[in-house]
Parts: structure tokens; sequence; C-alpha cells
């Protein structure tokens, strides 16, 4: 018999996998009908859905490896990160989707989230005031008219597959739906600045690198007091706080 290997587990949704088998357990059934629903519309290659009974979702495990995680060291070569930007670079390409996503947020209320958090990171001294403060400069401009695109909404480097130089899958849609794309672009390269030319060298150009660099400050700030409640560490090497401290 295959072991069970918890791949993440927090209070709102958990995924294992046995063999080649995935089985993501969620309790937001809606949250899995989106899942469904991008994948089938996505023109890039998904994860294959063996079988759904609410609450889980069975989908087959796809060939090859990760280009890395954030906080941990990166693989590929440049050719795979490129390979990476052209595959989202379709993506967004594509007919849109029929809802907004994650990354299509109203930016007024985004805004307001965002100035909302700022101060609970200060106020319980979870980050200091200057640190804040000077990403939360940085993040401003991401908040500007978009044109919207099909994303994933979620889009780290540990939800995309490559074999070689080619892209084997993307997984983990439930965030998917019309947005941002620089928001896609930013958080798959969130803490590996290093392969941000290579992925635009498949994407394509006419990219402002300074929203870029506002949503990598803007998805750090949001997400520093979720991963601490969640017993996830934002202030291991190379994650959220020092993403943070590089815009310094």
């Amino acid at each position: 018999m295959d072991e069970v290997e918890v791949v993440v587990a927090h209070s709102e949704r958990a995924t294992l996998r046995v063999g080649d088998v995935f089985l993501k357990v969620d309790a937001d059934q809606a949250r899995v009908d989106v899942e469904i629903e991008a994948m089938s519309l996505a023109p890039v290659p998904t994860p294959e859905i063996l079988w759904r009974k609410p609450p889980v979702l069975a989908i087959a495990a796809l060939p090859g490896t990760t280009l890395g995680r954030l906080g941990g060291p990166s693989t590929g070569s440049p050719a795979a990160w490129a390979a990476a930007g052209a595959a989202i670079r379709k993506l967004h390409d594509a007919p849109l989707p029929p809802r907004p996503g994650r990354a299509g947020r109203n930016v007024v209320a985004l805004a307001a989230e965002l100035d909302a958090e700022c101060e609970l990171l200060v106020t319980n001294g979870l980050l200091p005031a200057d640190l804040v403060t000077r990403n939360r400069r940085v993040a401003e401009a991401a908040f500007r008219p978009w044109t919207p695109a099909f994303t994933h909404g979620d889009l780290q480097i540990a939800h995309v597959f490559v074999e070689g130089d080619e892209v084997t899958g993307i997984i983990d849609w439930s965030e998917a739906g019309r947005g941002d794309a620089l928001h896609d672009l930013a958080t798959f390269t969130l803490g590996h600045e290093e392969h941000l030319d290579d992925v635009l060298a498949g994407y394509g150009t006419g990219i402002d690198l300074d929203v870029i660099h506002a949503w990598w400050s803007l998805r750090s700030l949001l997400a520093v007091r979720w991963l601490i409640e969640h017993g996830f560490d934002p202030f291991a090497p190379g994650c959220e706080a020092d993403v943070l401290k590089s815009r310094m």
C-alpha cells in the first residue's frame, strides 16, 4: 500500500498524495467548482480529473517536477523558465472565463484591505513599521487600470510542473478567473527575482516592472499574518519577510 503524503494542510483545505493520485479535501465546494471549470477552459496542460465525491476531488499526478518553491532553491534551466513564461502568456491570451478570480479584485477594495492589514501588522508587532510603510508605498503601483485576462490567481512556482524544458501541467486552479495578468507573473517569480528575465523572455515584452515589484510587496504584506495564523513561517529564509526586506 502506498504511503499517504500530506502535501499541504490547514483549516480551509488539505491536499494528500497517495501514489499517483492527489486527493484535495475542501469544505468550500464553490471553490472546487471554480477549479474544475477553469481546468476545462485553460489552454495549457492541467491534471486529469479522476473523480469527485464532495468534499474530495481526485486528480492524477503530473509528470516532471516543479521549478522550486518559495524559500527553497530554484531549479530548471533558463529555457524551462522561459517555457513557463510562454505557457502563462498563452493562458493570459485565452478567451476570458465567466467569473472574476483572485487576481481580479476591485482596486479600491484591495487598497482598503491592504491598509487595514498594514495597520494590523504594525499594531501586533509582526513587522517593523518602516518595513511596512516602505512596501505599502511600493505596492501603490499595482493600483492602476488593467485589461482583464484569464488568470490562474495563485500561480506559485510549486504549481507549475516541467520536464526538461517543457511545461507538463499547472495545478491548483481554485482562484482562477478574470484578473490582472501581472498578478500571475509576480506570484510566479515571488522570491525568485533572478529568474524574472527568463520568464519574460518566454512571456513577451511590454511588462511594467514597477507593477511586478508592487505585486511582490502587496502579496507578501497580505500573506504574513494569514501564514502565521495557519501554521506557516513567512520569516523562513527567502520567504515573504525577505521579499519585503528586498524592497528596502
